[in-house]
């Protein structure tokens, strides 16, 4: 008998981890040039406009909105037929699995307008090209956007790394107690250090 659910969850899984992974990445990696300053956000933003437009766009819907979309839509559908289990998980275990979910609602609105925004309103319609200096203005201007954007970088980076977790519990790779907290706590402290590079990228627009 094809069970249906079983393997949507895995795509599921394997879709977040992949499409959530590289975007998350190529954004802290590409922002992190800020603490350059100018020339060296600008320089790695002007590396990836070298790529012909066609195929650019091609990778944006193919790669990642396409995979994040489903992820999106069935989350959603996990998130309203979830509920916390204390007794089964353990104290720690859910407050991740909660914060698994209130992140996962958190990502869809901040990413709707952080998308709208910066994508197709500011780059897409206005025409406008992202630069170190639009980006500085933007956050010192609005400081309440900036922690907002934080904010939203915070969420996605724990539900990527929580989502390590659950990812090895779901394919079988973390079959036992020891060993799944062994992955939580390696993925908690990959948590830790992408978020301070997050604070210090930002923190970079404010003091220069």
């Amino acid at each position: 008998m094809f069970h249906t659910t079983f393997y949507v969850r895995r795509l599921h899984s394997l879709v977040g981890l992949l499409a959530l992974g590289m975007v998350l990445f190529e954004h802290i990696f590409t922002n992190s040039m800020a603490l350059g300053g100018a020339p060296a956000l600008n320089g790695a933003l002007a590396m990836m406009e070298l790529i012909p437009h066609p195929i650019f766009l091609g990778l944006e819907i193919g790669a990642i909105a396409a995979p994040l979309l489903f992820h999106a839509i069935y989350g959603i559908y996990i998130c309203l037929q979830a509920k916390n289990n204390p007794e089964r998980y353990g104290y720690v275990r859910n407050w991740q699995f909660a914060l698994q979910r209130w992140t996962a609602w958190f990502l869809v609105v901040f990413l709707v307008w952080h998308i709208f925004y910066l994508r197709i309103f500011t780059k897409g319609i206005a025409g406008v090209p992202i630069s170190y200096e639009l980006l500085q203005n933007y956050f010192v201007a609005n400081p309440v956007y900036a922690v907002l954007y934080i904010l939203g970088m915070f969420a996605a980076i724990f539900h990527f790394c929580n989502g390590i977790t659950t990812f090895c519990m779901t394919w079988g790779i973390a079959k036992g107690p020891r060993v799944q907290n062994v992955i939580s706590a390696l993925s908690m402290g990959l948590c830790a250090v992408l978020c301070l590079v997050t604070l210090a990228f930002m923190g970079s627009y404010f003091v220069m």
